[in-house]
């Protein structure tokens, strides 16, 4: 998917630090403690590659094991 169609991980493609994390386990204060995987990603075609404008991971609520990824766009309807 991301080599041969060209897909991008949007979000790394924006934000490049370490540590960017959308699970943690409910065990030994991951959360807390920033210790998780990145699970949940926004893939994006070749076409919107270039609309990717902004990213980030929203913790200022936690709602369950899982974080979810923001992601803004520049994007007109019809263009």
């Amino acid at each position: 998917m991301f080599g041969e169609y060209r897909y991008t991980d949007a979000f790394r493609m924006i934000e490049q630090e370490p540590e960017q994390y959308t699970w943690w386990s409910n065990r030994g204060r991951a959360w807390d403690n920033n210790v998780g995987w990145r699970l949940d990603y926004h893939v994006v075609t070749p076409g919107l590659k270039d609309k990717v404008e902004r990213t980030a991971i929203y913790r200022d609520q936690r709602f369950s094991d899982h974080a979810p990824i923001t992601m803004d766009f520049d994007w007109v309807h019809g263009s």
